[in-house]
């Protein structure tokens, strides 16, 4: 299904919530695709769940040094920090908004979209993120909806949202669908 594509994984150096990376990048695998991991900074990041460390992951090249062109799709996992610390950094918000630009597709669960609402990407579109992220998205322009998976075709590009972990099979599910 995703033979010969190549999914972008952008986290923070720490922060992440791992199972909201390490799931998608399995099924990614299982589809037949190669994800690779982008960070802000070279070397390891810091997988949490939730707020306990977990374990760490092998960056495989940083956001300086890559382009939207050089992926067929991204994902963004969440985490409370993740997101918070990468809506700081202008490199990984602006390598977020090329693959809007260009038309690929992004998929998005939890705290991410809050690197989305940075890159001003979600006006007009409809989401669905953790509960708390509802006002954020309105006021950047987004509808946001209370559901296990969206997909939201309206816009540049395809955009798969979920809630939460306990979405994930949906989300991983929805997410190669849309790569493939």
């Amino acid at each position: 299904m995703l033979d010969g594509k190549t999914i972008a994984f952008l986290v923070a150096p720490e922060g992440v919530e791992q199972v909201e990376l390490t799931e998608p990048w399995k099924a990614v695998k299982q589809a037949g695709g190669t994800p690779r991991l982008v960070s802000t900074a070279s070397g390891k990041v810091q997988g949490f769940n939730h707020l306990d460390k977990a374990d760490t992951f092998a960056v495989d090249a940083t956001v300086d040094d890559v382009d939207a062109a050089d992926f067929d799709g991204l994902v963004l996992p969440g985490g409370v920090a993740n997101p918070d610390f990468l809506r700081t950094v202008p490199q990984a918000v602006r390598f977020v908004r090329a693959f809007f630009d260009s038309g690929k597709p992004v998929a998005a669960i939890c705290h991410a979209p809050w690197t989305l609402i940075e890159a001003d990407v979600v006006r007009g579109r409809t989401l669905t993120s953790w509960p708390s992220l509802q006002t954020d998205l309105r006021n950047a322009g987004a509808t946001w909806v209370d559901k296990e998976v969206m997909v939201c075709p309206e816009g540049p590009n395809t955009l798969v949202t979920s809630r939460k972990p306990d979405d994930l099979k949906a989300f991983c599910q929805a997410a190669t669908d849309v790569f493939s």
